[in-house]
């Protein structure tokens, strides 16, 4: 079994060779293990670190951020036809030996997707600011709720994919990955497991993705109303249009209360027009639900053309000049 580490880089020179060092050189079940470092537009020599212990660099040319990243490792994978793929993060703060652990229930075949999970211990919560812990825990509930599934922690970095989940995971955050591939996968009805793991964490150390709360909530978020919006059409227009219709027969119940108690409508007017057309409103949303269950329908099949391309690999390396390059994305080795 062939597995790949992927490593996203920016500016972790410091850190990015103690990581892949670390990563055991033999795990159970795994014939072959690659380092693929995906350099984000690093400024200082991360390239010349992860390239000296041994590893196999995609650089970027420029910042793109760590969803663009994750998008690089994941058609490399796929093209080299690994069978596992493990995402770590460039600065220590997961440890490269707990990746067999992380592994183990996609080689026992219990799982297809795992992720690493920093609370689903209670006891090994990390020591992290109040804010970002309730911001962790919120996400999780959101995710859990949307996709009906219970999980702890859904925004961690460190996860596992078979090839199967590989093949079936299509993605279009760039910003960032995390939450969008359990959506994506919960929907496809791929297996999902948890593994509690030991985490490191760096009080004066600024997340680059999370760095600022507000932004990073806001385009999480936006990440999620568009995938939950394609994903589940009838649900996410309805619900909408059941709030305008609700609210629309509300108010122009106050137009008729007051017709039935005083024979006329004058004095309460407004109500009327106010209540008609939110009731336009929510009929149209139900109208464009539909529409847009009908359009799901086209985007489900072409998803299973992408898939099946996938499978029969024609999405291949490339040999250009005796260089390996990613030719959709035009990046070189």
């Amino acid at each position: 079994m062939y597995l790949l580490v992927a490593i996203p880089c920016f500016n972790d020179a410091e850190t990015i060779r103690g990581v892949i060092n670390r990563i055991p050189k033999e795990m159970a079940g795994v014939s072959r293990i690659s380092v693929l470092v995906v350099d984000d537009g690093s400024e200082d020599n991360c390239r010349a670190e992860a390239e000296a212990a041994g590893a196999l660099v995609v650089s970027h040319g420029q910042n793109l951020g760590v969803g663009a990243a994750f998008h690089t490792a994941l058609d490399y994978a796929v093209s080299a036809h690994s069978d596992i793929l493990v995402n770590i993060d460039a600065d220590g703060q997961f440890m490269s030996e707990d990746i067999p652990k992380l592994i183990a229930p996609i080689i026992a075949g219990e799982a297809q997707f795992v992720t690493a999970s920093r609370f689903v211990d209670q006891d090994s919560i990390p020591d992290m600011p109040w804010i970002k812990l309730q911001g962790n825990r919120l996400m999780s509930a959101l995710i859990s709720r949307l996709t009906g599934s219970t999980f702890h922690d859904v925004s961690c970095g460190f996860r596992a994919y078979s090839r199967e989940a590989m093949l079936r995971l299509n993605l279009h955050g760039r910003f960032t990955y995390t939450q969008e591939s359990f959506l994506d996968l919960s929907y496809k009805n791929v297996t999902i497991r948890e593994v509690p793991v030991a985490v490191k964490y760096f009080a004066d150390r600024k997340s680059r993705v999370a760095g600022s709360i507000p932004r990073y909530a806001t385009r999480t978020l936006s990440i999620i109303f568009r995938i939950y919006r394609d994903y589940y059409p009838i649900r996410f227009f309805w619900g909408l249009a059941s709030l305008f219709l609700l609210t629309g027969m509300a108010t122009a119940s106050i137009l008729l209360l007051h017709y039935l108690r005083y024979g006329a409508f004058s004095g309460q007017i407004w109500a009327g027009f106010t209540g008609g057309f939110l009731i336009a409103i929510g009929l149209l949303l139900v109208v464009l639900g539909i529409v847009a269950d009908m359009l799901d329908r086209g985007r489900r099949n072409q998803e299973r053309i992408l898939y099946l391309l996938k499978r029969t690999g024609a999405r291949d390396l490339s040999e250009v000049d005796g260089e390996a390059v990613l030719s959709e994305d035009r990046i070189v080795v």
